[in-house]
């Protein structure tokens, strides 16, 4: 029985890709533990999958509600700014205590968030392999492939590339910062010096390819797999079923980081007022009571059962974050997007750059504009259509038993799985 570790943030989006292939590593008879900080735990236990702690010290019991709590109420720059602090001190600690807690748990390979890098460089030195999977849009840079926190479309032209690679500078002393940690700590334990924090083996995204702007320069190992998304890694959700009504239906989402915007809350319950629809808010575990009451009586629930909602809804208003898109797609669900921060803009773009829904940026959005898009979303069948095309991509993509077939045969040989 190989030992299987995993490696991710412990935030919703990420734990709700990487648990559904630790369940599906297991079933297919794969001892797999989760190492994170141990406000991961409960999340971790529920999915059936063991779980060990580290940086207890820096990350005590109630450090991500707190971090959370603050993130949300953040946007744009500076909650990309807050995200990137806390993935430099998660990376550190992970640096610091990482090789003791995997070594100790005699891990024989590893799974490691490409939002996690550091992952890798203790792989590398306890000499067991990885494969590096993407929850959010992959950070591998093209010069036609607009930087992922903005809402630029894909375009090929001259000035459009310029634009990409000024903007690609700008950010670059992030990840620098970031590489020259890594390679402190390789230089200490004498690891050879590091072509790629991705892993040469197998790299996985969730996104069907369809999903995604014309890529040219990806290594032979990258795969599009489509979302690993199931409810068996999630707990029950209570969600008062017998208060919807016929009309069609109405799922907003911001996620569980941005969730204390309490303005984005109000405008879109006032664009759906005049909607011959019914409006369901889930607030992303915010609490009930930090939310005003808000115009059109639309049901509000702290947290609500996604993909039993998006399997009834017309359409979907959300923060465009990597799994809910995804599981809107699946559904064939065609979206609003008001996109905060981090990757969001980029999902955001993608999901109009395939025709399956309408941006609203946050700095411009009003109730007026949202009703504008949620009615041409509405009632223009081309939206649902395009989602439904994404729908059948995603269906015949794999999924997680393909990503769980490419990562057997890269932890057993050790070699580049090409995709074909």
């Amino acid at each position: 029985m190989v030992h299987l570790g995993l490696l991710c943030p412990a935030e919703t989006g990420h734990l709700n890709t990487m648990l559904p292939l630790g369940q599906e590593m297991q079933r297919r008879g794969y001892r797999v533990t989760f190492f994170g900080i141990v406000d991961a735990s409960a999340k971790v236990l529920a999915a059936g999958l063991e779980f060990r702690s580290f940086g207890e010290v820096e990350f005590p019991a109630g450090a991500s509600e707190r971090l959370f709590a603050e993130l949300g109420k953040l946007s744009g720059l500076a909650a990309l700014n807050y995200t990137l602090d806390w993935i430099k001190k998660s990376a550190a600690v992970f640096l610091k205590d990482g090789p003791t807690v995997l070594k100790d748990a005699q891990i024989e390979a590893l799974l490691v968030d490409q939002i996690s890098p550091e992952g890798g460089t203790v792989a590398d030195l306890l000499d067991i392999p990885f494969v590096t999977i993407c929850s959010a849009l992959p950070f591998n840079q093209e010069p036609t492939i607009p930087p992922l926190f903005t809402t630029w479309s894909y375009n090929p032209a001259w000035w459009a590339i310029l634009r990409n690679q000024i903007v690609y500078r700008v950010v670059s002393p992030f990840g620098k910062s970031m590489q020259t940690l890594r390679f402190s700590y390789r230089k200490l334990w004498k690891l050879a010096p590091e072509i790629t924090s991705d892993s040469q083996l197998a790299i996985l995204t969730q996104q069907p390819a369809e999903f995604e702007y014309p890529r040219q320069t990806l290594p032979e190992y990258f795969h599009f797999t489509g979302p690993y998304h199931n409810r068996t890694s999630r707990k029950p959700v209570d969600f008062p079923w017998e208060q919807l009504t016929d009309k069609p239906l109405i799922y907003a989402s911001m996620g569980t980081l941005q969730n204390q915007l309490t303005d984005v809350f109000r405008a879109i319950a006032t664009a759906c007022v005049d909607l011959d629809a019914q409006l369901v808010i889930s607030l992303g575990g915010a609490s009930l009571e930090s939310l005003p009451v808000l115009p059109g009586n639309p049901i509000v629930v702290s947290y609500a059962p996604q993909l039993a909602l998006l399997e009834r809804a017309s359409v979907a208003i959300t923060h465009a974050g990597m799994n809910t898109a995804l599981e809107c797609l699946t559904y064939g669900v065609p979206m609003v997007a008001i996109p905060i921060t981090n990757d969001q803009p980029g999902v955001a773009s993608r999901i109009a750059w395939i025709g399956a829904g309408e941006i609203v940026p946050l700095q411009q959005l009003t109730a007026a504009r949202l009703q504008t898009a949620l009615k041409l979303v509405l009632t223009q069948p081309s939206y649902r259509q395009n989602a439904i095309a994404l729908k059948e991509s995603i269906a015949k993509s794999g999924g997680v038993s393909r990503a769980a077939d490419i990562i057997e045969q890269a932890i057993s040989t050790r070699k580049p799985v090409v995709r074909t």
